[in-house]
């Protein structure tokens, strides 16, 4: 009779996503990077839109989305590497 266990194990064992999840990594880190550097570039726009109007003392609520943006860029930035570092996709 088998078990849950052995049952995790037999599947975990025929599992292999091939160069598919690679590709779809490769994929999602170019749309992260894409994503990045338009989110910098609507923060610097509003930067520059509140300059020009004038308004001055909004800079923290600018600097706050400048750090989420680069924090998410540094995020999606590492997370191929790191995934490629600890070896195959196989489970």
């Amino acid at each position: 009779m088998t078990t849950r266990d052995t049952h995790a194990a037999l599947l975990a064992g025929t599992f292999d996503p091939g160069a598919d999840a690679n590709t779809l990594l490769e994929i999602l880190g170019w749309c992260a990077s894409a994503a990045g550097v338009a989110g910098l570039i609507i923060v610097g726009t509003q930067m520059a839109l509140q300059l020009r109007r004038g308004e001055m003392g909004e800079g923290a609520g600018h600097m706050r989305s400048l750090f989420i943006v680069l924090g998410a860029c540094v995020i999606a930035g590492t997370a191929g590497p790191i995934v490629s570092f600890l070896g195959p996709l196989t489970i």
